[in-house]
């Protein structure tokens, strides 16, 4: 049997392993990145119409904060691929779906399968409100395409997208990132991608996965100061794998970037085979130079929890005086398992 990124994700142990806690090592306060109380349950599930775009599961939530509302993406997979579903809510814990935001087309070599939408450029602040920001005009997301039918086949490229509502989203027709056109490290694909902007430098910040079997996931970062010119980070990947036994040995995956009192936080998340996904945090000095954190912002539950499989894939907005931190909640084991998304914040319930 083909060996997945799903496949890779299943058969896991309870325990979870720290690597080194660099970060709080050198005298860095972690209490206003800490999201330890979690909801303890799902608040965006699969469709009820088995045949819907989102009628197996949903995943990888992107919460931002709309003109009066707050807006949530997600991945929604139908047997065929991903394609790109928002909701809205007024309290972050109720939502409502709206339908397809980003929809894949038939026509096109790139999104015929697939288009999951990854980041919206937005506030770059910890404790901002998290509005997103436009770009001559129009607010602009980052997507993520896979070239073949089923769950994540083929090495996927990294695109944009324009919107003038948040709603609806048009994509650009050609790739920013190729992974062909990338390290050894990124060349069998590219996978989920945040997009921040620091004065004239846009930063776009991706994980990708090698071409060996097993393959491992690392973090790298590329910049452009007009989106179209895309440099890499000669120092990629920034974030790597982890020692073995530790939270993050085979995946470091999914960044999710914002500022705070001049650091730079990067939520993603680790994984490890037979011990699961759970989230992570580096800090870093500037946008180049991570030192990841020890103890898991989000760890896995017990058993018969909603995440007691794996909890990951961070999405992090600051409300109402608390820090929330929206994930993919995963219970059960493959193909039986149960994935929606869930919630955890700084502040008790």
């Amino acid at each position: 049997m083909e060996v997945t990124r799903r496949t890779a994700l299943a058969g896991l142990c309870a325990s979870a392993v720290a690597g080194p806690a660099l970060a709080r090592e050198r005298g860095i306060d972690l209490a206003p990145f800490r999201t330890p109380h979690k909801l303890g349950r799902l608040i965006v599930t699969k469709g009820d119409d088995p045949a819907g775009f989102d009628g197996k599961f949903v995943d990888a939530p992107m919460v931002f904060r709309g003109p009066d509302r707050f807006y949530m993406t997600f991945y929604g997979f139908d047997g065929t691929g991903y394609q790109t579903g928002i909701a809205e809510s007024q309290d972050l814990i109720a939502w409502k779906k709206l339908g397809i935001a980003l929809a894949r087309d038939p026509s096109s070599p790139i999104t015929r399968y697939n288009i999951a939408m990854s980041s919206i450029l937005r506030e770059p602040g910890l404790r901002s409100a998290g509005r997103p920001l436009k770009v001559k005009g129009r607010y602009v997301a980052s997507w993520n395409a896979y070239p073949s039918p089923g769950m994540e086949e083929g090495p996927a490229v990294i695109g944009l997208a324009w919107s003038d509502d948040l709603i609806r989203w048009e994509r650009d027709d050609t790739p920013i990132l190729r992974p062909e056109d990338g390290a050894e490290w990124e060349r069998g694909g590219l996978y989920k991608s945040y997009l921040t902007r620091d004065g004239d430098t846009f930063y776009l910040y991706y994980n990708a996965k090698n071409r060996d079997v097993p393959w491992l996931e690392q973090i790298g970062v590329a910049t452009s100061r007009d989106l179209k010119t895309w440099t890499r980070h000669p120092g990629n990947p920034i974030v790597k794998v982890g020692a073995p036994g530790s939270n993050d040995a085979r995946f470091a995956a999914n960044p999710w970037v914002l500022r705070h009192k001049g650091l730079w936080a990067m939520y993603y998340y680790g994984y490890t085979s037979r011990r699961g996904a759970r989230d992570l945090l580096a800090i870093g000095r500037d946008p180049f130079n991570f030192e990841k954190v020890a103890e898991p912002m989000i760890d896995r539950g017990v058993p018969g929890s909603v995440d007691e499989t794996h909890a990951h894939k961070p999405s992090v907005i600051w409300h109402d005086g608390a820090l929330w931190h929206f994930y993919c909640a995963v219970a059960g084991t493959w193909p039986d398992e149960v994935r929606g998304i869930s919630v955890a914040r700084s502040t008790p319930w």
